[in-house]
């Protein structure tokens, strides 16, 4: 037969003592732990909701201002201009194109410099140059001087030069043939008189200019192929010159980049038109990404009402993440205000003459195509990169008005990072009191268990006791019967 005592039962009264214990420890920590759990629930879910509203301003805030290197998908130019072979002519436009056709014929692409030393014995790696010396370099009246050390090679000496590449935009690499070795140096800087020349008091390692360098002869040195040139082109009959292949001052409001295989005795025909559906695109990303922090602002602050009471604590109404808390209702009116401003002015000075309204509902933007079309059917499109980027350095453009309304929540040290990092510290203090608490409920378990197992050991010592004098008087009796 399986003993009624449990580990937890003592083995002198009988009590159950684990379970005693667990209910004394049990009532003393309840209220600390109550207060613990709920603060915890309450720093969480605000950490919570802080995050979903950085991540939406974040996003909202690329969009507006991209990092640099990347294209931005707010193209806010009222008129677009399209090539009819961008592999030849690729072509962009600002807000001052106006619409028109235009023929682009390409005779001559600006060329670079690119010349060569006098030959070295040995390959690329092992051409050493005779003796140490200074080699300048230089390029439209500008020039850097290197020391070139004793035991030098071509490899090391174009090493130095290409440390400078970004700075001077000359690069150097060697060419090896059947007569030795050669400094290469060629340029970023393209159009005529950007010849790149070099003196040395190292033999071989001088370029004169206007040079052009024998191949077949080891100590010949200058230009390769042909001096830099020039652009030539024809826009409209008329006739330009460029010492770039990108064009921007011939062709008010567009410019042009003439590609490898431009040239060609058919020209290439621009198009400036009015850019409706590049507009309407970029308008709808900003709605869209607007939309997102509207959006995020109302799930971390609506509260949900249930028709069921909570059966904890009877509540029908459950608060969001940041219910009642003022930030949020913040950063939404500091948007909308910028959003009701006049900013730029001009013609188009509010979105609503645009078609994009503000729903009364939940404050979400949406954009009406007629309205919109409309609006460009009025002649409006030249003025929507103004409201959007308004004029002089742009500040009063929408996009930077923007911008500014949303960095004081967004930047380092700002004021999301300032709420997390409280609702942080907060929270590595409730894990310090939890842990505080854990370990009270440790000692205050094991003194209780200890107290209960003595008493329950002189209980069992009494009963021990009590039955031996039991014994005795019952054996007395007995013995007289």
């Amino acid at each position: 037969m399986a003993s009624p005592i449990t580990p937890s039962t003592g083995l002198g009264s009988g009590l159950a003592i684990g379970d005693i214990v667990t209910a004394l420890v049990n009532s003393d920590k309840l209220a600390k732990q109550t207060q613990i759990t709920t603060q915890t629930k309450l720093v969480t879910t605000k950490l919570s909701g802080i995050g979903t509203l950085q991540s939406a301003l974040s996003s909202f805030q690329t969009l507006l201002k991209p990092p640099t290197g990347t294209t931005s998908k707010l193209q806010f130019a009222g008129y677009a201009a399209t090539s009819s072979d961008a592999t030849k002519v690729s072509v962009t436009s600002d807000n001052s194109a106006v619409p028109g056709t235009h023929t682009v014929l390409v005779k001559k692409l600006a060329t670079s410099s690119s010349v060569a030393t006098a030959a070295f014995t040995g390959d690329a790696s092992n051409s050493v140059i005779p003796t140490g010396g200074s080699l300048t370099v230089s390029q439209n009246t500008i020039g850097k001087t290197y020391t070139i050390a004793d035991g030098a090679t071509l490899a090391s000496v174009a090493k130095q030069i290409n440390a400078d590449t970004k700075t001077t935009g000359i690069s150097a690499n060697i060419i090896t043939d059947a007569s030795g070795s050669r400094l290469v140096f060629g340029s970023t800087k393209t159009g005529s008189g950007s010849d790149i020349t070099t003196s040395s008091d190292i033999a071989g390692l001088s370029i004169a200019a206007g040079d052009k360098i024998d191949t077949t002869s080891a100590s010949s040195s200058g230009y390769i192929g042909d001096p830099p040139m020039d652009a030539d082109v024809t826009i409209d009959g008329f006739n330009f010159t460029s010492k770039s292949n990108t064009i921007d001052k011939n062709l008010g409001g567009v410019a042009l980049t003439l590609k490898p295989g431009s040239i060609s005795t058919t020209p290439v025909t621009i198009t400036v038109a009015t850019n409706t559906d590049g507009l309407k695109a970029s308008l709808q990303a900003f709605i869209d990404s607007y939309n997102s922090v509207v959006k995020a602002v109302s799930t971390v602050t609506k509260a949900t009402v249930s028709k069921t009471p909570d059966p904890t604590t009877g509540a029908t109404v459950t608060p969001a993440a940041l219910t009642g808390d003022s930030m949020p209702r913040s950063i939404l009116s500091a948007l909308r205000d910028e959003l009701v401003s006049t900013g730029a002015g001009g013609d188009l000075s509010v979105l609503s003459q645009l078609g994009i309204t503000t729903a009364q509902t939940d404050g979400t933007l949406s954009l009406d195509s007629t309205k919109f079309d409309a609006a460009m059917n009025k002649g409006l499109a030249g003025d929507v990169q103004t409201l959007f980027s308004g004029t002089g350095d742009g500040s009063n453009g929408l996009i930077a008005r923007m911008n500014k309304a949303i960095t004081p929540y967004t930047q380092t040290g700002g004021i999301f990072d300032t709420r997390t990092t409280s609702l942080n510290k907060q929270q590595n203090d409730l894990q310090d009191q939890q842990a505080a608490l854990d370990l009270r409920v440790t000692n205050l378990t094991a003194t209780l268990t200890a107290k209960y197992n003595a008493m329950d050991l002189i209980v069992g010592q009494l009963k021990a006791s009590a039955s031996s004098i039991t014994s005795f008087f019952d054996s007395l009796n007995a013995s007289k019967g």
